[in-house]
């Protein structure tokens, strides 16, 4: 087990230095940072000495290793749109969209496996139908249109729910979350299910396709056979043993909650880090947008850490094959 994990981390080490150098180098082609900090009626001298002051003369390989041993240490430099150092910036934005990945992941997770299971145990009946036809909604559908549709419905409409916004917040441990308030809840409901719906019907669907497949096995018939109840059979041994695909397809859902509330976040105005990297974009402001890309690079590889040991709690047969 020692083993393996040293051997994950080191894997995860390169793919984090292969990360951070693709998208380092990628965004320095995306546009001129002096030119946005300056202004076009700068002079050549000021743009030189901005350029010497900032380390961008240097080849973009000895500028990469620079910035690396600096990330290392928790030093991503300084953002060029707010001059502030890009820790912080992330920092005091990350607790807004974690929190926010973390109820829609809540939502779809929960939502996600029970329908699978029920469509799965009631593949024939007529509410189960209705569920499978009505997923297509949250499939097809783009992530910026549900949310638009949600804005208009909830919070134009019906005036039930804020269109944009987190609301207020209540500070724990030194961080402001605005799921501890009932307004910052509310605030949350319509970016959350936007951001949600479309892994909860991903999760839903493989629930079920797994469901399905397991018990169509033999053991299923054998254990059907001997007399044990329906709800043992579903929950005992079918739904044990659909984990393994389930919980990989989950973990990375997870993941893409977090990288990808960028279009949820642009919606809805939720003031979290994909806010900051589309302002960041617009800015041409690369220590920001290449701490974010390595921020979501150690989201993923964290939760593929994490998934590749739930393996071994879930299926002891693992163990045995990697001693």
């Amino acid at each position: 087990m020692l083993a393996f994990i040293i051997r994950r981390l080191g894997q995860a080490l390169l793919v984090l230095m292969a990360v951070g150098f693709v998208s380092f180098a990628m965004f320095k082609f995306m546009g001129d940072p002096v030119e946005s900090m300056l202004g076009q009626e700068a002079t050549a001298a000021d743009r030189a000495e901005l350029e010497e002051r900032l380390g961008l003369n240097d080849p973009i390989i000895v500028q990469y290793v620079r910035y690396f041993q600096r990330a290392m240490s928790g030093d991503f430099g300084v953002s060029y749109r707010v001059g502030l150092p890009v820790g912080e910036v992330i920092l005091e934005r990350l607790p807004a969209t974690l929190e926010l990945a973390f109820l829609s992941g809540v939502i779809a997770i929960s939502l996600g496996f029970m329908l699978g299971v029920y469509t799965a145990i009631r593949r024939d009946g007529y509410v189960a139908n209705f569920i499978m036809t009505a997923s297509l909604i949250g499939v097809s559908l783009p992530t910026f249109l549900i949310g638009v549709f949600l804005i208009w419905l909830f919070a134009v409409n019906l005036g039930w729910l804020p269109s944009f916004g987190r609301g207020d917040t209540r500070s724990l441990f030194g961080v402001d979350l605005a799921i501890l308030t009932v307004d910052g809840l509310k605030s949350m409901i319509l970016p959350a299910i936007t951001l949600g719906l479309y892994q909860m019907t991903l999760i839903m669907r493989l629930v079920r396709s797994e469901m399905l497949e397991v018990l169509r096995t033999d053991y299923i018939r054998f254990a059907r056979a001997r007399g044990l109840s329906q709800k043992t059979v579903n929950f005992g041994h079918a739904m044990k043993n659909t984990m393994v695909p389930v919980i990989t397809v989950t973990g990375l859902q997870f993941g893409s909650i977090v990288a990808f509330a960028i279009i949820t976040e642009s919606v809805f105005q939720w003031p979290g880090v994909g806010l900051l990297f589309i302002n960041a974009v617009n800015f041409v402001d690369i220590p920001v947008m290449s701490a974010y890309l390595l921020l979501v690079a150690v989201i993923f590889v964290t939760i593929n850490l994490i998934v590749d040991l739930l393996y071994f709690t879930i299926d002891p047969r693992l163990s045995v094959g990697n001693n």
